[in-house]
């Protein structure tokens, strides 16, 4: 018997040394040979390959910190804090699915004059924050470690030695998700940049509502540490009592929610935390070029914006993969015509979220409309990245003439 085990092993040994010998007389690959390969096999088509959204590349960042990127994609996979359907922890995973038939051969966005994914951004798919769904205190802090860690990394280094400012920082597109992500997004970005920012918030809903609003005899309506505050419809009023956004700065468009009581004083909050308000019904009286107006008056262009968009804005009819759909919502194509409209605002980094895809129809058009959103902030963000680059380029060409 033992003479069996001696054997194995020896003849393991001998198999094993063969083989690293074999790896280590192979001569290295010629990049001629490399290329070759990667023209015979580097292409999917929308149907095939890994789903990463747009067939990028993916690389799990928070696990490689050497990875660099001009803009990442961000799963997070979180729905623990909804007040009616769960189910967008499965949105990213949708809105990958959704973007299948975005690829960098395919890209040009004929309205902007470039493709994003073959313009000077490097844009990486960073894979989900893995988060827990048992305890939403845990999955907070993990969401906001997660998003300081991928917010403090340098750009690439080509865009970090631009001179170019807005290159100089990466942006992250976060795929939700309920709502709720915003809340460690901007406390991220506030410790990323210093001072608060300005929220331009795409939604039914108002989100800023007090957490006592959801009523309940089993909480202290006056204990801000209550776990329960922590929601899809009270992240921006903790962001606001955590002093995260710019004051009399930010906007929602696309409101159609209901509100609490017998008065409107939901709007007082609202206001008095310092939003101004754009509704649905607007776009029949001041038109799509009225509400991209009201919204740059609003945000202008220098100052650093976080834009959110609930998939919820869309009709439920043509998006009805949501927890919370209202009826009456603007059609996916007046959402992108304003999304277009207000590309010059300095977005510094961006959300999609409470997409549900087990409300969605056979032919996912909730996740469809999803990832088409996402490829035109993408396209905003990479065109600004032109637009400054060109800006500076002209400012230092000025300097030197006065020279």
């Amino acid at each position: 018997m033992l003479f069996n085990w001696l054997a194995i092993v020896a003849g393991a040994v001998c198999v094993s040394s063969h083989a690293t010998h074999h790896v280590d007389d192979q001569e290295p690959f010629s990049q001629e040979r490399l290329d070759e390969l990667e023209r015979k096999w580097g292409t999917d088509w929308g149907f095939s390959g890994i789903s990463t959204f747009a067939h990028l590349p993916h690389t799990r960042c928070l696990t490689r910190p050497e990875t660099t990127y001009d803009i990442a994609i961000l799963g997070a996979p979180f729905d623990t804090s909804v007040t009616y359907r769960p189910g967008a922890r499965f949105g990213p995973r949708a809105i990958r699915a959704g973007s299948s038939r975005q690829t960098s051969f395919r890209g040009f966005n004929t309205r902007a004059n470039l493709n994003p994914y073959t313009s000077w951004a490097t844009i990486v798919d960073c894979g989900d924050i893995p988060i827990t769904p048992f305890d939403n205190k845990l999955a907070l802090r993990q969401m906001s470690e997660a998003f300081l860690e991928l917010g403090k990394r340098p750009s690439t280094e080509k865009s970090t030695e631009s001179g170019v400012q807005y290159l100089k920082k990466p942006k992250l597109l976060t795929l939700g998700g309920d709502h709720s992500i915003a809340l460690p997004a901007l406390r991220a970005l506030k410790e990323v940049y210093g001072h608060p920012i300005a929220v331009v918030h795409f939604d039914a809903h108002l989100d800023t509502w007090h957490p006592a609003k959801y009523p309940s005899a089993w909480i202290d309506p006056e204990d801000p540490s209550t776990q329960s505050f922590f929601n899809h419809g009270s992240m921006f009023w903790i962001a606001a009592t955590e002093g995260l956004i710019a004051n009399d700065s930010s906007v929602h468009a696309g409101l159609r929610t209901r509100l609490s009581g017998d008065e409107p004083e939901d709007y007082t909050d609202d206001s008095q935390q310092g939003w101004i308000r754009i509704a649905t019904d607007d776009i029949d009286e001041i038109g799509v070029k009225g509400i991209i107006t009201s919204i740059m008056n609003r945000v202008g262009t220098e100052m650093p914006v976080y834009l959110s968009i609930d998939i919820d804005v869309i009709d439920p009819g043509l998006a009805p993969g949501t927890g919370t759909p209202e009826p009456g919502g603007w059609t996916t194509r007046e959402l992108i015509r304003i999304l277009r409209g207000i590309e010059g605002m300095n977005v510094i980094g961006a959300d999609i979220v409470e997409v549900s895809p087990a409300y969605d129809g056979s032919a996912e058009t909730t996740g469809i409309a999803a990832a088409q959103i996402a490829y035109e902030v993408l396209t905003s963000m990479v065109r600004k990245g032109l637009i400054e680059q060109a800006r500076t380029k002209v400012m230092t060409q000025g300097n030197k003439d006065e020279l």
